[in-house]
């Protein structure tokens, strides 16, 4: 069985169709079907239905997509292993960012990596914290630093790097600005815009809530806090944020018996091998931990 025609499966899976995963794999569009279809005969089942210009999964292709998945991390892996014997910091990183992470905790350190490692190609996708933690699970990705989830995820190891305390905000002409401190109950009364119930923060602020019988339906939520922090501003209701990000047009409320934070840092597969590069941009991540509480 080809391994490009695998590659190609896994590839029309992710991006939804023929044309997009042969610019990828930087091949034709003919030349994706040609291998779909003796892949398809090879297997004796159908991978994919295809309507229109579009392409659907069948039950036998979500069946397979989770092996084809893991044949693809264990051969990346395999390549890994032997370009980590001559110990040299090159080739290719795939490495994940939440948005976050990206935009107020990475630039120095990148700086400092391509620098110290000009060898080294950092690919780089920009995810959600909770695709980051899919797309490590898989192999798809070496190596991601987001919000840690809560609880941990279970299938992948995690390297705490930096405490990240939150806090409650709102516009400064708000209700609440003028109000402090005050019981959490308060907030149930007014709107409020947070990050969306399936994220890895919004469990922590509903977790923090919930201790305190408060329960919270946002009128807005987006995954981007800086989109949260704009919202607030313009008094579309509070929100909670990294302290870090206190901004002239908000104020920081003080709630009675209220704790927020999350942690900032690294995951990675334990049944993966880190590459070199991979391991020596986790050296550098955790050299900048020395002196922070967790």
């Amino acid at each position: 069985m080809q391994i490009e025609a695998i590659r190609a499966f896994v590839g029309i899976c992710d991006l939804g169709s023929f044309q997009a995963a042969a610019d990828r794999l930087h091949t034709s569009q003919p030349a994706i079907s040609k291998r779909m279809a003796n892949l398809e005969d090879q297997l004796g089942h159908a991978l994919f239905d295809r309507v229109g210009r579009g392409v659907a999964l069948t039950e036998a292709g979500r069946a397979y997509l989770p092996h084809a998945r893991e044949l693809l991390a264990v051969l990346t892996d395999g390549r890994r292993a032997l370009d980590n014997l001559g110990g040299e910091v090159a080739g290719t990183l795939r490495l994940a960012l939440s948005h976050h992470v990206a935009l107020h905790r990475m630039p120095a350190i990148l700086r400092a990596y391509v620098q110290r490692y000009p060898a080294v190609t950092p690919e780089i996708r920009f995810l959600d914290s909770e695709a980051a933690c899919r797309r490590v699970a898989t192999g798809d990705l070496e190596l991601a630093v987001i919000t840690l989830p809560t609880p941990a995820h279970p299938l992948l190891v995690e390297d705490p790097i930096w405490a990240d305390p939150m806090s409650v905000f709102v516009a400064r002409d708000h209700t609440l600005a003028t109000s402090t401190p005050l019981a959490v109950s308060a907030l149930a009364d007014h709107p409020a815009v947070l990050p969306p119930a399936e994220s890895y923060t919004s469990a922590i602020i509903i977790a923090a809530m919930r201790a305190l019988d408060v329960l919270v339906v946002p009128r807005m939520t987006s995954h981007y806090l800086e989109t949260l922090q704009m919202l607030a501003a313009a008094g579309l209701g509070w929100t909670v944020l990294p302290s870090s990000m206190q901004h002239p047009e908000l104020v920081r409320l003080d709630i009675e018996g209220l704790e927020l934070h999350r942690k900032l840092g690294a995951i990675r597969h334990p049944q993966r091998s880190l590459s070199n590069a991979g391991r020596a941009l986790l050296q550098m991540l955790e050299d900048t931990r020395d002196g922070q509480r967790l």
